[in-house]
């Protein structure tokens, strides 16, 4: 089955967030900005969790329609 609609948002949002808060924590060390890496850093455990969430929503959903597949 494919995932909910707004799981897959969550997951294609969340991958580009967090390429987006890895980029510019890397531009922040760069440029030796601790401020900006710290922020993106709090940024991308944020989208990791997002993601992680929706991904377990998708395969809760997932296991629970092959519980009740034979039910019928």
């Amino acid at each position: 089955m494919a995932g909910t609609p707004t799981d897959v948002v969550h997951i294609r949002l969340g991958s580009f967030l967090l390429f987006f808060a890895i980029a510019m924590g890397a531009l922040g060390l760069v440029s030796q900005v601790p401020v900006l890496t710290g922020i993106m850093a709090v940024v991308a455990v944020i989208a990791v969790i997002d993601i992680a969430v929706a991904v377990h929503r998708q395969s809760q959903r997932e296991n629970e329609e092959d519980d009740s597949a034979g039910m019928e």
